[in-house]
């Protein structure tokens, strides 16, 4: 073989690996979205024996009563504005029994965007993640003992 004959082929595998290279980093997308970690859980709440659904703020950490349940979210992840919406959060949530007692009956992530994959399904009481938030008009767990 001479050596015009292997600059050739060195030319036209570099070519295809470029090529190829160039192809991979389409497929691959963009670079993951940022995350943003919010203070506040939004959930809803369906009440079955009423029929009536509350919205309701929980700050992170904080424990809410939302009939017989217990809802605390441990953290709370949105995108920017420009991304597409993945808005969840991981969730613990406690029943109070008839005799007192303090059941673990949901620890787990929540997404807002698919609100019946992982809700919150009680003979009485449903609830779902709504949305993260900044701000919220309930006011902290820390002003309030102030």
């Amino acid at each position: 073989m001479n050596c015009h004959a292997t600059r050739s082929f060195d030319k036209r595998f570099l070519a295809r690996a470029a090529a190829a290279l160039c192809i991979l980093v389409s497929f691959a997308g963009p670079a993951a979205a940022e995350r943003i970690s919010n203070p506040i859980a939004e959930f809803s709440g369906l009440d079955k024996i009423t029929g009536r659904i509350t919205t309701f703020d929980v700050y992170i950490d904080e424990t809410v009563q939302f009939g017989a349940l217990q809802v605390t979210p441990r953290v709370c992840y949105s995108r920017t504005d420009d991304e597409a919406p993945k808005t969840d959060s991981f969730i613990e949530v406690d029943e109070i029994t008839l005799n007192r007692k303090i059941q673990r009956i949901f620890s787990g992530w929540m997404f807002a965007d698919s609100p019946g994959l992982n809700a919150i399904e009680h003979p009485v009481y449903d609830v779902w993640l709504k949305d993260c938030k900044q701000q919220s008009t309930v006011p902290s767990p820390a002003r309030a003992t102030n």
